[in-house]
């Protein structure tokens, strides 16, 4: 059998997420790895087996001249030429959420992707999940009005994420997953109006090691889509406190039926029935992963459920967001 042969962009986290789901797959080779840190190159080589190690994504480029498919899970602000090159090679690729802090940038790979009908995908897993598959299908025959959610936690310990400037803020590089999941139920937003704050993290709690941290503590948003519909998401990395239950996920309310859906664990549906609950059974990662290399395989981009040119749809909503918090102003859509 043939193995589609795989290069990595960025060697963190994110990245070994994916790995383990992709080394259960035996039609893929992981040929080449690049990161920043020399640990890591070193570390994922001798886990994946690939055979070339970068120090950069330049030196990855300079190194690889045939790669069936390239793997990108770097910070929000090091998205330096790296779409841009894959595209220029004609290689699909799978980028991790946020894509880039630079709209314009988005919006110019957005274009060329589209243009050269070239297979992607961004990290948008959620869409992949059985019980959102099972939303899709209750939300066919209900008429919604509202829906609230949210993602309140702690605060990731990478560097990036201290700063608003290098991570965007949580809605942004974290709740954008429930932005995603809106205009996935329920298509685009006409306006959205955002307010944030601070004052509840003290910077002097966290590691001296980590850059001085500025973002928001918390916000909230709302959103207004075509179909009528208007959501409010909360955001907030403030939550501390061991035993803190907090129910993170979207709540949906309709006429005569509603649901809650408990992020990435269970879904519960109400009518006049009574309640039926669905639990998470498959591995969301895994399935996006999946798609992403079968459709790789077929040549075919519409066989992926959050291609770039959607997902950055699902940013340019989020970063409104954001620029709404700035201005204090509705932002028109």
């Amino acid at each position: 059998m043939c193995k589609l042969q795989i290069g990595l962009i960025g060697c963190g986290g994110m990245m070994n997420h994916h790995v383990t789901g992709l080394l259960k797959f035996d039609d893929v080779e992981i040929v080449a790895v690049a990161d920043v840190r020399p640990e890591r190159v070193e570390a994922m080589k001798e886990r994946t087996g690939a055979t070339r190690g970068y120090a950069s994504h330049k030196e990855f480029f300079a190194g690889e001249s045939k790669l069936d498919a390239v793997y990108i899970a770097v910070e929000p602000t090091a998205h330096d030429q790296i779409e841009e090159t894959c595209i220029q090679r004609g290689w699909p690729f799978m980028v991790e959420k946020p894509m880039t802090l630079d709209m314009v940038q988005a919006k110019a790979i957005s274009e060329a992707v589209t243009a050269k009908g070239l297979v992607t995908a961004v990290g948008f897993q959620d869409r992949y999940l059985d019980i959102v598959a099972q939303m899709k299908t209750e939300l066919a025959d209900m008429k919604v009005g509202m829906v609230y959610g949210t993602w309140l936690g702690g605060i990731p310990g990478v560097w990036w994420w201290m700063k608003k400037s290098t991570c965007g803020g949580q809605l942004l590089e974290q709740n954008i997953h429930l932005v995603d999941l809106l205009r996935y139920f329920f298509g685009e937003a006409t306006q959205v109006y955002a307010q944030n704050g601070k004052g509840l993290v003290c910077p002097s709690e966290l590691s001296k090691d980590l850059p001085a941290y500025d973002t928001d503590d918390f916000s909230t948003a709302t959103i207004t889509f075509e179909s009528g519909v208007v959501a409010n998401l909360m955001s907030g990395c403030f939550v501390t406190r061991e035993g803190n239950a907090i129910r993170n996920g979207l709540t949906i309310i309709g006429r005569d039926k509603s649901m809650e859906y408990a992020l990435r664990n269970n879904l519960t549906v109400y009518n006049a029935k009574g309640e039926c609950k669905y639990n998470r059974m498959s591995d969301q990662s895994e399935a996006h992963d999946r798609a992403f290399l079968d459709a790789v395989k077929k040549g075919d981009p519409a066989a992926v459920l959050s291609p770039y040119a959607d997902a950055y749809k699902t940013l340019l909503l989020a970063d409104a967001a954001n620029r709404s918090m700035e201005t204090g102003q509705v932002i028109k859509l």
